[in-house]
């Protein structure tokens, strides 16, 4: 038998010590990747949010309203979008007033305040609509989006209480982000009427002149206005969301070191017991010729081969489990991302957990005396 082939079935020998190694590793490796991919979904959506419809960049309000729109910022004076529009490079800016309110059964449902009388902003959003119409300007109208729709077992034509008012349901539209889809859109006066905040917009989407220079602009913008208003070209600009992503980094980080640490024991005793039940096998090996370094590096590999087996199982295990999550609806539009990077960062804990754990069992093997081994029964 070659050296690559007892490298590959040695580790299987003991199945049942060789699956609970693997158990053990792998449930590390998935909450990485469940970890991982959360965090790359959060970022995608919110990412998507703040350049709906290819705006180049995003101004929100600098003030502290955690109990106000999203993203923990307050409204703005809708007498920004002048101010903004008449810098040089800017092409077009739109407000948007964006809520949570209690729609039905959903006590978070979001709406989203536009002015349906700017086929830009209409367009900008890519919201095509596929059943019924458009909404017209302060008629209390809904376009509501399709997975919001499903959601509220609505139709076209029914009417909706929100906030003690009653809306009617003119059209539903779909655009492609499940952000979106899962929201409703009326007039930016209704919502700003019916949210008690007249004059007031969540967010202005900033679309500057082909040529011009993003950087140049919000640098210019910062300058002017810093003290008031920010500029977010992607969601880890805000401060707040950026702290939340790095606790879920952090968090992540901590359960690769954790799954270091209990893997790296959970290996560690595998390989000396299968170490010691081939004590006998091993002095044999070098009875023949076999040097040391050969022996460290065959049990070496017998603990990569588990580690990356568990590599491999906890990834398809932190895949499926959030595949069931999102098939129970707990993540609501938000949908988990898998990324190359959350893989490799698993992929690594699994072979640093090897080298770590089977280094202490294969330098003990390598050391074995020949005729000492041999002698062992």
């Amino acid at each position: 038998m070659s050296f690559i082939s007892l490298i590959f079935k040695n580790p299987f020998r003991n199945k049942s010590r060789a699956l609970l190694a693997i158990i053990g590793i792998g449930i590390g490796i998935a909450t990485i990747i469940a970890l991982g991919a959360i965090t790359a979904g959060m970022t995608s959506a919110l990412d998507e949010t703040l350049s709906v419809g290819g705006a180049d960049f995003s101004i929100l309000s600098k003030e502290s309203d955690a109990m106000g729109t999203p993203y923990g910022t307050a409204t703005l004076d809708e007498e920004w979008l002048n101010k903004i529009k008449d810098l040089n490079g800017v092409r077009y800016v739109e407000g948007v007033y964006i809520g949570m309110v209690p729609v039905e059964n959903n006590p978070y449902s979001m709406l989203i305040g536009i002015d349906p009388n700017n086929e830009f902003n209409v367009s900008s959003m890519k919201t095509v609509v596929t059943e019924g119409r458009m909404i017209e300007d302060d008629s209390k109208e809904l376009l509501v989006g399709k997975l919001a729709l499903e959601e509220l077992n609505k139709s076209v034509g029914d009417n909706i209480t929100i906030k003690n008012q009653e809306f009617v349901i003119v059209g539903i539209f779909e655009s492609g982000d499940p952000s979106q889809d899962n929201g409703i859109l009326s007039s930016i006066k209704d919502v700003q009427n019916l949210l008690d905040d007249s004059g007031k917009v969540s967010i202005i989407y900033v679309y500057i002149e082909s040529g011009a220079d993003v950087e140049k602009i919000t640098n210019e913008i910062d300058d002017k206005f810093g003290d008031n208003i920010t500029t977010v070209t992607s969601i880890t600009d805000i401060e707040m969301v950026a702290e939340s992503l790095d606790m879920v980094n952090a968090a992540s980080w901590g359960i690769s070191l954790l799954a270091i640490v209990i893997g790296g024991i959970g290996i560690i005793n595998t390989m000396i017991m299968s170490v010691y039940e081939r004590t006998r096998e091993i002095g044999v090996l070098k009875a023949v010729g076999w040097k040391g370094r050969r022996i460290l590096g065959m049990i070496l590999g017998e603990s990569l081969v588990l580690t990356i087996t568990a590599g491999i199982a906890g990834s398809l295990m932190g895949i499926a489990g959030m595949e069931l999550l999102v098939y129970l609806d707990i993540f609501g539009s938000m949908a988990p991302v898998y990324n190359i990077e959350t893989f490799a960062q698993a992929f690594a804990v699994a072979i640093i957990v090897g080298l770590i754990g089977g280094f202490y069992p294969a330098w003990r093997a390598s050391r074995l005396p020949p005729t000492e081994a041999l002698r062992y029964e």
